[in-house]
C-alpha cells in the first residue's frame, strides 16, 4: 500500500467539549436529537499546513488536529489525536455552500488526508468550491497520534522474503512464525490500543469530527473499505447523512476471512485477463499467443525468481506483491508486461526491480499501515484460529486461484494469532432517517468483488448502484467521464441515476502506452490509485 507524499500533522487543537456530557449520547448509544449537542463541539481550529519540501502547492490545504476518546464507551477517558486537513468552499455558507464533504481512501490504514487534494482537484468546480473538502488520518494512521508501528520496516520487508507459497510444512512453518511474531510485537507493544482499533471505532470518531465541525449533517464519499466504514457510520448515525457516495464496495455480510476468500477468486479473474490481454499482444511481448503459454510464461518466471532473484532482491515474493497492482488497474499492464517480456526473453532484470522499487517495495508507512490494516481487521469480527483451517481452505482455493491465495492468507495470517479475539461486526442496515445514495462499482473489480456491492445496494434497497463494466477499482475521477457525471450531478444536486444504470468499460490499454512515472496527479487510474495509497504491497 503506497504511502503519497502529502501534507504532514498540523497544529495541534483540543477540541472543546469532546469528552463533555455534550457528547457523550452520540458517541455511546448512536445518534442524540439535542440541537445543543450537535452545536457544542463546534471547535475545530484549523491553520496553514506545513509545507512539503519539493511539493508546490496547487491549492490551499489547511490543517487541525481533533481529540476523540480511545474508548468510547468511556468518553471523558483517555484520548488520542486525529489529524484533518481541509480546502475550504470558494461558495460561502448561505450562498450555495454544500457544507462539508468527509473522504476517506479505504484500507483500513490509509491515511485519508492524502486523497485530499486529488479529489478536490479532480471533481469540477462547480462541485468542488461548494463543500468543504476534508480528509482524515483515521486512529493510529499517518499524521494522528499515536501512528502504529509494531517492527522495524527495513527489516521486516528486506528482499528478498521467503516465497509465500509453502512447499512443505518446514517452509509453512517459518511463515507461521513470522505471522505470529509480527502478532506478539504489535501486541506486546500497543496492548492498550489494539482493542480499540475497530470499524466502529472509527465511525464514531467520525461523527466527533462532524460535531467539532460545527455541522449537523455531513456528506461522505469512500472508496474501497472506505464503503464499509460509510455504511456503519450510516448504520450508527443515519440521519448524520446528508449525501453518501460509496466507490468500489465492500461486501458488508463477508467481515472479514470470508471476503478475502472471495478476493482470492476475484484476483484470479482478473489475473488471468491480464494473461489474455499480454496473449492478444503477443507481437509485441512474445510471452505467448494463448492463455495457457502465458500462464506457463508467468509461473515460469516465478519460480526461477526463487532461486535468481532479479538484481539480488525480486523474488516470487515481491513479484506476487507488485503484480497485484495489475489487479487493481489496466494501466500498468503495458509497462508490467514490458518489463515482464524483457526478462524471460532478454534476461534484463531492469524493468523488473523497477516496477518493484515503484510499486512493491514498502517503507514505514507501510508498515504504518499494515499494522493498522490488521488491528482493524482482527478486531472487528472473528477469525480461525486454528491453522489447520486457515490450512485446509487455502489448499483448497489455491487449486482454483493461484494467484493470490497463498500471499493473501500469510498478509492476514497474524489474525489467527492477533492478542486482542475478534468481535461482533456492526450489522450494517437501513433507516428510514438514511436518504438514498450512491454505489459505484466496476462488474470485474479484483479487490472488492461485485458480488459485494449487491449486496450493500440489497441492504439499502433505496440506494442506486451503478454499474461500469470494465474491472478497475475506483472508478470515479479516473477518466471515467460516465461514472463522473453520476457522482457530480449527486453530490451537487443529490439526483440519483435510474435504477440499472450503467457504464461501459474503457476501452483495454494499447501495449505502446506504458505508464507514466510522473506526477500522481494526472487523470487517470494511476492517479487516484496513487491518492488511495494502493500502488504498492500485496492487498
Amino acid at each position: 500500500m503506497k504511502r503519497v507524499a502529502g501534507v504532514v500533522a498540523g497544529v495541534a487543537v483540543l477540541v472543546a467539549g469532546v469528552g463533555s456530557a455534550s457528547g457523550t449520547a452520540g458517541a455511546v448509544a448512536g445518534e442524540t436529537t439535542s440541537a445543543g449537542v450537535r452545536q457544542a463541539q463546534a471547535a475545530v481550529a484549523w491553520a496553514a499546513c506545513p509545507k512539503v519540501a519539493g511539493k508546490a502547492a496547487s491549492v490551499t490545504l489547511e490543517c487541525a488536529t481533533v481529540r476523540v476518546p480511545l474508548d468510547h464507551k468511556r468518553p471523558r477517558g483517555q484520548s488520542i489525536k486525529l489529524a484533518l486537513n481541509r480546502i475550504k468552499a470558494k461558495v460561502p455558507r448561505g450562498g450555495g455552500h454544500l457544507g462539508t464533504l468527509l473522504i476517506n481512501p479505504g484500507g483500513p490504514g490509509s491515511p485519508g488526508r492524502a486523497l485530499t487534494e486529488y479529489v478536490a482537484t479532480s471533481l469540477p468546480a462547480e462541485v468542488s468550491e461548494r463543500y468543504d473538502i476534508v480528509g482524515f488520518d483515521p486512529r493510529g494512521v499517518g499524521g494522528s497520534e499515536p501512528a502504529v508501528h509494531c517492527v522495524d520496516a527495513e527489516t521486516y520487508y528486506k528482499a528478498p522474503r521467503l516465497d509465500q507459497i509453502p512447499r512443505n510444512r518446514a517452509h509453512e512453518k517459518a511463515l507461521l512464525a513470522r505471522a505470529a511474531g509480527y502478532a506478539k510485537r504489535c501486541g506486546d507493544q500497543w496492548s492498550w490500543l489494539l482493542p480499540h482499533l475497530t470499524t466502529e471505532n472509527s465511525a464514531r470518531d467520525m461523527d466527533r469530527i462532524r460535531a467539532a465541525l460545527g455541522e449537523e449533517k455531513i456528506s461522505y464519499f469512500g472508496y474501497s473499505y472506505g464503503t464499509y466504514l460509510g455504511a456503519v457510520y450510516a448504520t450508527l448515525f443515519p440521519s448524520r447523512i446528508k449525501r453518501l457516495v460509496m466507490d468500489s464496495t465492500v461486501d458488508p455480510g463477508g467481515v472479514w476471512y470470508a471476503s478475502n476468500l472471495k478476493q482470492d477468486r476475484s484476483f484470479e479473474r482478473r489475473h488471468r485477463q491480464f494473461l489474455a490481454w499480454t496473449a492478444r499482444h503477443n507481437d509485441v511481448y512474445k510471452l505467448g499467443s494463448t492463455v495457457k503459454q502465458t500462464s506457463f510464461a508467468f509461473y515460469a518466471m516465478r519460480d526461477r525468481l526463487r532461486s535468481h532473484p532479479a538484481g539480488g532482491v525480486v523474488g516470487p515474493s515481491e513479484l506476487d506483491d507488485t503484480f497485484t497492482l495489475a489487479g487493481y488497474t489496466d494501466k500498468v499492464w503495458p509497462s508490467f508486461a514490458q518489463a515482464w517480456s524483457s526478462y524471460v526473453r532478454d534476461g534484463d532484470v531492469t524493468g523488473l526491480t523497477d516496477v518493484y522499487t515503484r510499486h512493491g517495495k514498502n517503507d514505514a508507512a507501510d508498515e504504518n499501515g499494515y499494522a493498522v490494516y490488521l488491528g482493524v481487521e482482527c478486531s472487528d469480527a472473528r477469525w480461525p484460529r486454528k491453522w489447520d483451517k486457515w490450512r485446509t481452505d487455502m489448499t483448497r482455493m489455491h487449486r482454483k486461484a493461484p494467484f493470490l491465495t497463498w500471499p493473501n492468507a500469510w498478509y492476514n495470517a497474524p489474525c489467527a494469532f492477533w492478542p486482542v479475539r475478534g468481535g461482533t461486526p456492526v450489522q450494517v442496515h437501513d433507516s428510514p432517517k438514511l436518504p438514498p445514495f450512491l454505489i459505484l462499482q466496476s462488474k470485474d473489480d479484483a479487490a472488492t468483488p461485485y458480488q459485494g456491492a449487491l449486496e450493500m445496494a440489497e441492504r439499502f434497497p433505496r440506494a442506486k448502484l451503478v454499474v461500469d463494466q470494465g474491472g478497475n477499482h475506483g472508478v470515479t475521477l479516473s477518466g471515467n467521464t460516465c461514472m463522473d457525471r453520476h457522482l457530480v450531478t449527486y453530490l451537487r444536486d443529490g439526483t440519483l441515476p435510474r435504477t440499472g444504470a450503467a457504464c461501459a468499460a474503457a476501452a483495454d490499454p494499447k501495449p505502446a502506452a506504458h505508464m507514466a512515472s510522473g506526477s500522481s496527479r494526472a487523470p487517470d487510474l494511476l492517479g487516484l490509485l496513487g491518492a488511495l495509497n494502493l500502488l504498492k504491497g500485496a492487498r
